[in-house]
């Protein structure tokens, strides 16, 4: 039986999340078209990632440009670090690590690594240099919510270096990072309600990281009888 390349829970799942953020953006006091085009493009992204499929990076290289630009308007220096800075360059190493390791499966799937002991210790012991250096960096722009932008690199450091080494926990990292942002953007509305839409987005957001985390644990169970009856 040939596969699909989305099936059908992934269309209910992408087409359900369009819907939220749309409506959203649309009865927003202040409607903008930036944020609405970066979070499509974001939504778009996770559901092929969900699925492993190399144009979610392309999709994750627009969306960091279009967040850095939004998050510049409201000096997030924290979050245009982290995607202007990290997220963006990272995303064009797992583009190309993820052209390099594509299964023989239908649509080209990404291989899952199962990550060793050492690569984790290596992994996290290199999240916690940069997180401090960042601190610092952030707290001399004046960065606001301190402790949280700096939670922000520490998590999508973790859910980007996870994503090029094809881990299926990057998703779970992600998901992480989105709560940080919730309650970042949670902040900003306070001050300003037309960033509720960004807050709804990355709740959005959240619920198809975890999606994509599923996903990927299945597929880790199943690559490996796939390739044995090759």
């Amino acid at each position: 039986m040939e596969k699909r390349f989305l099936e059908k829970r992934d269309w209910i799942l992408w087409i359900a999340s369009l819907v939220v953020v749309i409506g959203s953006n649309l009865v927003s006091s202040s409607f903008d078209l930036l944020t609405l085009v970066a979070t499509i493009v974001g939504v778009s992204s996770l559901i092929f990632a969900a699925k492993g499929y190399l144009i979610s990076q392309i999709l994750m290289i627009i969306f960091s440009v279009l967040y850095g630009i939004i998050s510049i308007r409201f000096h997030y220096w924290g979050e245009i670090v982290t995607y202007l800075g990290m997220t963006m360059p990272m995303a064009i190493w797992a583009m190309i690590s993820w052209l390099k390791n594509r299964s023989s499966e239908g649509y080209k799937e990404v291989k899952i690594h199962t990550m060793r002991k050492i690569e984790w210790l290596l992994l996290t012991l290199a999240c916690v240099v940069v997180s401090i250096a960042l601190f610092f960096v952030l707290k001399y722009f004046g960065t606001p919510n301190l402790i949280f932008s700096t939670l922000s690199v520490a998590t999508s450091f973790f859910g980007a270096s996870l994503t090029i080494m094809r881990s299926s926990y990057f998703g779970l990292a992600y998901s992480l990072n989105d709560i940080v942002l919730i309650v970042l953007w949670v902040s900003a509305s306070i001050e300003n309600p037309s960033y509720i839409p960004v807050v709804v987005n990355f709740a959005i957001f959240f619920i198809n990281d975890l999606y994509g985390f599923v996903n990927w644990k299945i597929r880790e169970k199943v690559q490996p009888l796939k390739r044995k009856k090759l």
